[in-house]
C-alpha cells in the first residue's frame, strides 16, 4: 500500500477508536446530570459497570472472529453495533435502560478498540508500524482533554435542538460514527486469506463465566463490602470459569478464542505481564488524578480535564519520538525499561504532595508519567504482535488488549477502594490532633465566617463528630466554597488517603520495572502480516503448480519388474555365450 492508502485507512481506524476512546472520558463528568434527571443516583455505578464487562469480554471474541472472518466486516459490525448503542443511550428513560444500551455500546466498543491495532499489523511491517501508532496515541490525547470539556459542556446545557443537553453526550456518536463507517467502507479494502477453522464457542461462554463475575466485584466490591457473600459467590464462580476457560482452550488448540500457545513465548508472556501492570497504573491515575485535582486543588471537572494536558503531551512526545527511533533502528528493548521507570518515578513523585501544594507539582509528576505510558503502550502492542505467526496477530492484538483492560479494572478497582478505605482512618487521625481541634475552633468562633452562607454545611458537620468518617463520601462541593481554614483538615486526609494510593502504584511499577530488565525483545520483522501471508499462499501455490507439472517421482500404482543379472562365471559346458554386447551398450547391472 502506498503512504497516502495507508493513511487514509488510518483516518477511518482512527475515527472508530475516537468514538470508544471519547466516550470513556465524555460520560464521566455528566454522570451526575444524567443520574439526577433520571432519578438514579444510586444505580450509577452500574452504568459504567455495563459498559466496562461487556467491553472487556467481548474485545478477544474480536479478534478470533475477525482472524477467521476479515478484518473489515468485523469493524463495520463494532461501529454499527456502537452507534446502536449510542442511540438507544441517548432514548434512555431510566437508570435500569441506561445501563442496559450502554452494554450494546460496549459490544461495539471492544471491536474499536481491538481491531484498529489489528489492522495496522496487517497492513504494516512491525518496524513501520511504530511510526504510524503515534497518531492512535494522539487519538487517545485528544479525547482525554475534550472528553471531560465536551460532557461538562452539553450536561450543562439545557436543550439542544429541542433534546435534553445530556442526551447529546451518546447522540454525538452517531455523526461522528457515520464519518468513520464512510471512511472505512471507501477506503479498509484488505485481503482476507480463508483458512479452515472451528469457532470457540465454549470458550467465549466460559470466557464471559471467568471474567463477569471477577470484574464485577471488582467494581462493586467496595459497596458490598469484600468479603461479603456476594464478593464471595463471584470469586468462587470466577475461579471455576478460569479453570474451564483453561481447560477448553488447551482442547481447541490453534481454534482458541486465546490460543494457550500464545504464551509458549517469552516476549507474548512479558508483554501480557507487562501490559496488565501498566493497566494497573495507567487507569490507576486517569481515574484518581482528576479526582485529586477537583477535590485538593479546588479545580472543575472541565478544569481538571486541561489540568491533565501534561499527561497527555508526555504521552504524545514519548510515542512519536520512540515510534520514529524503532522504525529507524528496529530496536525498542530501552523503552519498556525507559517507560517503566518514568511512571515508577512519576507516582514516586506524587507520593510527595501535599494539599498546601500548587497545583503546577502534581502537573511535573503527570509530566513524568505520561512519558513512560508514550513509551510502553505501542512498545507492548508491536512487541505483541511480532512474537506470533500472522495469522494469529488478531488474537494476539485482542488478547494483550484484553489484558491490559483487565488490569485497568484491576487498578481502578483496588486503588479506588484503597482511597476510601483510608479516607475515614485519615479523617479520624487529623481529628484527633490537638493542634487542628484548636485552629477549627478559632476558625469556627469568627462571626465573619459563622455568617457566610458558604460555612453553613462545613459548621453543621463539625458539630457532629461522629459524621465526620463519612464526611467525604457523598457530595464534597461545599469543600470549595467554604472557609479555606475549615476546609483545611478535610483536604489534608484526603491528599494523606490518596498519597497511599500512590505509594500501591509506585510499588506496582517498580516491579515492572524490575521486569522489563527480563524482557526478550527479537528483531522486528520487515514485512507487514498480510504480506507474509501472501508469501506463504504463493509459495505453497508454486509448489502446487511444480509439483503438477513434474508429476509423481514413482508413477502410482506399478509393482517392480525382476531385473535378469548376468552371472561372472563361466557357462556350462555345451552352452553358448551367446551374441556379444554391442558397442557401446552400458555396462551389466552389479549383482
Amino acid at each position: 500500500m502506498t503512504h497516502r492508502q495507508i493513511l487514509f485507512v488510518i483516518f477511518g481506524l482512527m475515527a472508530g477508536m475516537f468514538l470508544s476512546a471519547l466516550d470513556q472520558t465524555v460520560v464521566g463528568t455528566s454522570m451526575r446530570t444524567i443520574a439526577d434527571d433520571l432519578d438514579g443516583l444510586a444505580l450509577q455505578a452500574w452504568v459504567t459497570t455495563a459498559y466496562l464487562i461487556v467491553s472487556t469480554i467481548s474485545t478477544p471474541i474480536y479478534g478470533k472472529l475477525s482472524d477467521i472472518f476479515g478484518r473489515r466486516p468485523l469493524f463495520i459490525i463494532a461501529i454499527s453495533i456502537f452507534m446502536i448503542g449510542s442511540l438507544l443511550s441517548g432514548l434512555a428513560t431510566s437508570m435500569y435502560g441506561l445501563a442496559i444500551a450502554r452494554a450494546v455500546q460496549g459490544l461495539g466498543a471492544g471491536g474499536l478498540m481491538a481491531l484498529p491495532l489489528t489492522i495496522m499489523g496487517d497492513i504494516l511491517a512491525p518496524r513501520e508500524r511504530a511510526k504510524y501508532q503515534g497518531y492512535f496515541l494522539a487519538v487517545f490525547g485528544i479525547s482525554s482533554v475534550i472528553g471531560p470539556l465536551l460532557g461538562g459542556l452539553l450536561a450543562g446545557t439545557p436543550e439542544i435542538l429541542g433534546i435534553t443537553g445530556w442526551r447529546w453526550v451518546f447522540l454525538i456518536n452517531i455523526p461522528i460514527g457515520l464519518v468513520a463507517l464512510a471512511i472505512v467502507l471507501r477506503f479498509l479494502h484488505i485481503p482476507h486469506f480463508k483458512r479452515p477453522a472451528r469457532i470457540d464457542w465454549w470458550g467465549a461462554a466460559t470466557v464471559i463465566i471467568a471474567t463477569v463475575p471477577l470484574l464485577l466485584v471488582a467494581e462493586q466490591g467496595r459497596i458490598w463490602g469484600w468479603g461479603s457473600v456476594s464478593a464471595w459467590a463471584c470469586y468462587l464462580v470466577g475461579a471455576l470459569g478460569t479453570i474451564a476457560f483453561i481447560l477448553i482452550e488447551k482442547v481447541m488448540g490453534d481454534d482458541a478464542l486465546i490460543p494457550l500457545k500464545l504464551f509458549r513465548s517469552a516476549t507474548f508472556s512479558m508483554a501480557t505481564v507487562l501490559g496488565v501492570l501498566v493497566g494497573f497504573g495507567m487507569f490507576g491515575a486517569l481515574m484518581t488524578l482528576p479526582l485529586y485535582l477537583q477535590l485538593v486543588n479546588g479545580a472543575t471537572p472541565t478544569e481538571s480535564g486541561f489540568l491533565m494536558l501534561p499527561l497527555i503531551l508526555g504521552l504524545m512526545i514519548a510515542s512519536i519520538a520512540s515510534g520514529q527511533l524503532i522504525a529507524r533502528t528496529g530496536k525498542y528493548r530501552i523503552f519498556p525499561i525507559l517507560g517503566t521507570f518514568f511512571m515508577s518515578a512519576g507516582f514516586f513523585w506524587f507520593t510527595f504532595a501535599t494539599a498546601d501544594k500548587p497545583v503546577t507539582f502534581m502537573m511535573v509528576g503527570m509530566l513524568l508519567v505520561g512519558l513512560g505510558l508514550g513509551q510502553l503502550m505501542q512498545t507492548l502492542t508491536i512487541a505483541s504482535q511480532n512474537s506470533v505467526g500472522a495469522r494469529d496477530i488478531g488474537v494476539a492484538t485482542s488478547s494483550a488488549t484484553f489484558f491490559r483492560q483487565i488490569g485497568g479494572t484491576l487498578g481502578t478497582a483496588v486503588l479506588f477502594s484503597v482511597l476510601f478505605t483510608r479516607i475515614p482512618i485519615d479523617l479520624t487521625a487529623i481529628f484527633s490532633d490537638p493542634a487542628t481541634i484548636t485552629a477549627l475552633k478559632t476558625a469556627a468562633a469568627d462571626p465573619a465566617v459563622q455568617s457566610n452562607p458558604a460555612n453553613e454545611q462545613i459548621l453543621k458537620l463539625l458539630q457532629d463528630p461522629s459524621a465526620l468518617a463519612g464526611a467525604l463520601d457523598g457530595d464534597t462541593s461545599f469543600l470549595n466554597t467554604s472557609d479555606p481554614q475549615l476546609a483545611a483538615p478535610f483536604l489534608d486526609a484526603f491528599n494523606e488517603a490518596a498519597v497511599t494510593v500512590f505509594w500501591v502504584s509506585f510499588f506496582v511499577l517498580a516491579f515492572a520495572f524490575v521486569l522489563s530488565f527480563f524482557f526478550r525483545t527479537p528483531p522486528l520483522r520487515k514485512t507487514s502480516a498480510l504480506q507474509e501471508v501472501a508469501d506463504e499462499n504463493e509459495l505453497a501455490r508454486q509448489a502446487q503448480s511444480a509439483g503438477d507439472r513434474m508429476g509423481a517421482l514413482v508413477e502410482p500404482g506399478t509393482g517392480s519388474t525382476p531385473v535378469q543379472v548376468p552371472s561372472t562365471a563361466e557357462p556350462p559346458p555345451g552352452t553358448s555365450e551367446g551374441p556379444p554386447e554391442p558397442s557401446g551398450s552400458p555396462p551389466p547391472l552389479p549383482a
